[in-house]
């Protein structure tokens, strides 16, 4: 979380599934019930992320509100999500 409390920031790490997901979400209320309305980035960098989550996800951040089964309140959420870029792989000389 920043000084100022405007922002925070989730680092995840290892892999995210659909079956884990909902801890994430977990944390990410958590977090949300901290100080609403604060922006909350998922930092996706460092992790493995199936499709099938990515996709929940996305859908939680357009949203602006996680899954009812993960927030029955459905508190207003600003997530963003920060993910790896595609690495670029060089082509080799034949």
């Amino acid at each position: 979380m920043d000084l100022e409390g405007s922002s925070a920031r989730i680092y995840v790490r290892g892999g995210v599934t659909s079956r884990n997901l909902r801890a994430l979400y977990a944390l990410v209320r958590r977090t949300n019930a901290l100080a609403p309305g604060l922006d909350i980035a998922i930092d996706l960098a460092a992790a493995a992320v199936q499709p099938d989550a990515l996709d929940a996800l996305r859908a939680a951040t357009a949203a602006g509100h996680l899954p009812e089964s993960a927030d029955p309140a459905q508190a207003g959420c600003r997530l963003r999500i920060l993910a790896r870029q595609p690495e670029t792989v060089p082509l080799l000389a034949a």
